[in-house]
Order: structure tokens, then sequence, then C-alpha cells
């Protein structure tokens, strides 16, 4: 049975999650700050985390920037503000998804099991033949969820695994921000732009000598971005 720790300093709205992801068959793990969860993540295995922003003693933010130094689950941030310079935070500081309160709860629930969707199928690995995908010194052992850079190994989110392993697999293809977003989250792009730009620049930072001049993910102005199609690779 999945776990899945649930942090907020609103006791309300922690109980009010707790019921519904139990109700869909999840374990639930109750934190109220920062602090709280990451001392439950010491002693429990966790298999996705929802954080509040705002929480006495540590937020969220803070919180989350700790989580994510060893842990790679899936991470929702819940936060009371829409504006996309928040959600931009969000997601620059490692969160996969980000919900605005007020919510529905089933629409968190809908994300919740969209992203362990996609984390279950990013940490399973095959018995089958590996497959691997190159571009110049790009390395990708899809089966092993593996990736490196010039023999060098590259540590990635789920998210942004799944990003560099759509333009690899299509390597000269160009995909718009919306094609990307639909792609990866399974869900109608709609404000999609700062979310795909985060995480792209995300990757190129781990990727890329100079993410400033990048060899491999290219923008194509006006249509979108695509992995370049390196000659011999």
């Amino acid at each position: 049975m999945q776990q899945i720790l649930v942090c907020d300093d609103e006791k309300e709205i922690v109980e009010a999650i707790e019921i519904y992801l139990m109700q869909e068959g999840y374990q639930v793990l109750k934190a109220y700050d920062g602090i709280e969860a990451l001392e439950l993540l010491k002693k429990e295995k966790v298999d996705l985390i929802i954080m509040d922003v705002m929480m006495p003693r540590m937020d969220g933010v803070r919180a989350t920037l700790k989580i994510r130094e060893k842990l790679r689950m899936p991470i929702i941030i819940l936060s009371a503000k829409s504006e996309d310079a928040d959600k931009v935070l969000g997601l620059n500081i490692g969160a996969d998804d980000y919900v605005t309160k007020p919510f529905s709860p089933l629409e968190l629930v809908a994300r919740v099991k969209s992203q362990l969707r996609r984390y279950t199928t990013f940490g399973s690995v095959a018995q089958e033949q590996p497959k691997v995908y190159q571009v110049g010194g790009l390395i990708i052992e899809d089966e092993l969820k593996r990736v490196t850079v010039d023999g060098e190994e590259v540590r990635l989110t789920p998210i942004e695994y799944n990003i560099l392993l759509l333009l690899t697999k299509n390597k000269g293809k160009v995909f718009s921000i919306d094609q990307i977003y639909e792609q990866i989250w399974n869900e109608e792009a709609i404000g999609a732009d700062s979310t795909v730009a985060v995480h792209i620049r995300h990757i190129r930072e781990k990727i890329e000598i100079n993410p400033r001049e990048p060899r491999y993910i290219k923008v194509v102005w006006g249509l979108g971005y695509k992995m370049e199609d390196i000659k011999g690779a």
C-alpha cells in the first residue's frame, strides 16, 4: 500500500485530505510543519508528499529544499497564492506539481494518482533487454532510468527524466510547449509555458556544460524545443 505524507498547519485540511486519500486505498502520514515532515521522512517510507507553503517553524519551501537534497519522490505543493511567480517558485525548489487553495479534493486525488503513476514507471526496472538512447555524450538507459553525460551520471526528477526521454527518443523533432506538457502531465495544457520552461532550465543545468549555450536541448523560436540531432550520435 502506497504511503502519502500530508503536511499542512491547518488540521482540518489535513484531515479532509486524509479522508479522500484513504477512500482510494492510500495510507496517510500527517505533519503540521516542515520539521515534523522531515522527522517522519527519517522513519517512514513515503511514496508522495503533499506540502503546504505557509507553515510555522519551517515552511514548505525550506522543507522541500531539504527533502530534495536526498529524496526524489513526487512533491505536490499547496498554496493559497495562484500567481505564476509562486507556481514557478514551487517548481524551482523541486516540486513536481502545484495546487492552489481552495482546491477540489477530487482534483487533488487525481493529481496524486497521476504523479504516482509517473513515479512508479520512473522507478521500476524491467528485466527486458535495456533500451538505450544516445545523442552525443548523452546516454539514457531507459530500463535502468539512468542518465549519463560524458560518462558522469546525472540525477533527474521523474518529470525532468520524462521530458528528456521524450526529446531524446525523437531527436530532431520539434515539440511545442503544449505538446510537451500534454505528453508528460497527461492533461490539457493551460498556461503551461512557465511550467515547461522551468523544467527545461533545470534539465539544462544538469546536462549542459554551459546552459546558456546548450548542446542538446535547443529552442526553436516561436515553435518549441527539440533535441539536437548531433551527427554521429
